[in-house]
């Protein structure tokens, strides 16, 4: 009977019919799931973006307007001021001999950040990433818009603490979408939501 079967084959069940269509609608419910996490967790990102992109481009729009060739306007006493410059090199003012290089690198972040943005169904990562695109977009922008040139355009700073570089809030969110960043690879954290130990 056993080796009749093992040739024949054995006759479908309703048992198993049963099992084989939960398995899929099991499967298929994880899927639909997972997507509209994922598209949440994108939407996220964009918007953190948005919001750091529109307030550096703002802030640095009234500080063109009301501060260049003005006196630095103290906020707490001499430790903390705005003052108005323009940077032709990177965050806090390194390497002005290398504003095309830094302009290349800040587009390729982008497009890197907007790739990696269709594996991404970690919240926490969504915001770092956020605030690395919006900070990338506000400098990026100046380097193209602004004097002296496309690609070689010198980005408006004017946080000014005492004793340190001058930024501005671009350079901010960079600087703490990094540290976040820093902290999930610490926890072990993977953008697609997995946790790994070593």
């Amino acid at each position: 009977m056993a080796e009749a079967e093992r040739i024949i084959g054995t006759p479908d069940t309703p048992d198993a019919d049963r099992d084989e269509q939960d398995r899929a609608g099991t499967e298929g419910t994880a899927a639909e799931t997972e997507r509209p996490r994922g598209k949440r967790r994108i939407a996220v990102l964009f918007a953190v973006a948005v919001f750091a992109y529109a307030l550096d481009l703002i802030s640095k729009m009234i500080v063109v307007a009301e501060l260049e060739h003005h006196e630095p306007v103290e906020i707490v006493g001499d430790w903390l001021r705005f003052e108005a410059i323009r940077n032709a090199g990177a965050a806090f003012g390194f390497g002005e001999a290398f504003t095309v290089i830094f302009t290349v690198i800040a587009a390729a972040v982008i497009v890197v950040i907007i790739r990696l943005a269709r594996k991404l169904y970690s919240l926490p990562w969504a915001i770092a990433l956020g605030l690395l695109l919006g900070g990338a977009l506000g400098n990026l922008t100046d380097r193209i818009f602004r004097s002296p040139g496309v690609f070689e355009g010198a980005v408006v700073d004017f946080i000014a603490p005492k004793h340190f570089a001058v930024f501005n809030l671009a350079d901010s969110a960079i600087v703490c979408g990094g540290i976040l960043i820093v902290l999930l690879s610490f926890r072990g954290l993977d953008p697609d939501g997995t946790v790994h130990k070593d």
